[in-house]
């Protein structure tokens, strides 16, 4: 018996899989638990719309992630870090401030998860801070950091 799964099932397939398996296995597992409905005409016009579907949202995030990026690319933040005698910087900024200044500054709300940060930036200068915001998008953005 043919059918569509609705739900990942451990060693038999992904949700929306089409699979092929015998007839109790289907009767006596997969449709009373609803993991998977049995392949007819309609479910499978249903499945290929829903995947139709599927396809347009994630086309449609992408397109908005990149037009983020190019945003992003553009414009550049300025955080202040305190000094004191001979450029000896005290504290370190984080994710967590880059975040609130994109919000302040940009009035751009992006989670402080998505900045990949190797480590806190402690010194003087300008950084390129890459933003995650997409599995296949990452945004440059430009950090200057001044003195106090």
């Amino acid at each position: 018996m043919d059918v569509i799964l609705l739900e990942d099932v451990k060693s038999l397939g992904k949700k929306g899989d089409l699979v092929k398996v015998s007839d109790g296995y289907a009767r006596n597992f997969i449709l009373p638990k609803k993991l998977g409905l049995e392949a007819t005409p309609k479910n499978l016009n249903d499945l290929k719309l829903q995947k139709a579907a599927q396809e347009k949202r994630e086309k449609e995030i992408l397109d908005e992630a990149r037009t983020l990026a190019g945003t992003i690319a553009q414009k550049n933040i300025t955080l202040k870090l305190k000094t004191g005698e001979g450029g000896r910087t005290f504290g370190s900024i984080s994710t967590k401030e880059i975040a609130q200044a994109l919000k302040d500054q940009l009035g751009l709300e992006i989670d402080k998860k998505k900045l990949v940060l190797a480590e806190p930036l402690r010194n003087i200068g300008t950084y390129t801070v890459p933003i995650k915001l997409h599995a296949k998008v990452t945004a440059e953005l430009k950090v200057r950091v001044d003195q106090m």
